[in-house]
C-alpha cells in the first residue's frame, strides 16, 4: 500500500481551486495514483443539508471534513481537499491531524475571482442574499506559510496541477515521473 498524503487546496472563492483539483486528479490518475477529492460544496450537502454558514456550522464542517481527510491518508489514500476554509484554524487542524500535509494557497486578486464568479456568489453578496462570503462579508485568512503559492490568474490549471505533483515528487511522496512510493 503506498503512504497517502494530503493536499489542501485553498483560496477565496473563485479563485480556481476546484479547476485545479480536477487537472490534478487527472494527472494523478495518469501516474497510477488514485485520490479522494473532498469538495467542500458536495460534502456540505451531506454534512448540513441546509447551511446556513454561520461560525458555529463552519466549526463543525470543517472539523468533518478534516477528521474525514485523516481517515483516508491513515487508510492510504491521498486525499486533495477542495475548500476554501477562509480560517487558517481550519487548515491548522487538519494539518495537526495529518504528517503528509501540504497547504497550497490558490492565490486570484478578488476582482477576478468576482469577474469568473461561477456560481454567483459575489452578486448575491452584492445583493445582500448571501451575507458571509469569505473575501465578501467574511474575512479570508490566507496562509502564513503554504508550502505553495499558485497564481491562478497567471497560471492554468494543468501548469498549477504539475506544479504541486512536483512538490510532491520532491517532499517523496510521489516517484519522480512513476508510481507512489512504498511506505518505509
Amino acid at each position: 500500500m503506498a503512504s497517502a498524503f494530503a493536499v489542501w487546496l485553498t483560496g477565496l472563492p473563485a479563485s480556481g481551486k476546484s479547476a485545479i483539483a480536477r487537472a490534478l486528479l487527472q494527472q494523478l490518475q495518469a501516474r497510477g495514483t488514485d485520490c479522494a477529492v473532498l469538495e467542500s460544496d458536495a460534502l456540505r450537502a451531506l454534512i448540513t443539508p441546509r447551511p446556513k454558514y454561520d461560525a458555529a456550522e463552519r466549526d463543525l464542517f470543517y472539523a468533518a471534513l478534516a477528521h474525514l481527510g485523516e481517515f483516508l491518508v491513515q487508510r492510504g489514500v491521498p486525499v486533495v481537499f477542495d475548500a476554501t476554509a477562509h480560517r487558517r484554524r481550519y487548515r491548522d487542524a487538519a494539518r495537526a491531524r495529518i504528517a503528509r500535509f501540504a497547504e497550497v494557497f490558490v492565490s486570484c486578486p478578488l476582482e477576478i475571482c468576482e469577474a469568473r464568479d461561477p456560481k454567483g456568489l459575489y452578486r448575491r453578496a452584492r445583493e445582500e442574499t448571501v451575507s458571509t462570503l469569505p473575501g465578501a462579508q467574511a474575512s479570508y485568512e490566507a496562509p502564513l506559510q503554504p508550502e505553495l503559492v499558485l497564481h491562478s490568474d497567471r497560471t492554468d490549471p494543468a501548469q498549477a496541477a504539475r506544479e504541486i505533483v512536483t512538490l510532491l515528487e520532491q517532499r517523496g511522496w510521489l516517484q519522480c515521473g512513476g508510481t507512489p512510493l512504498q511506505p518505509a
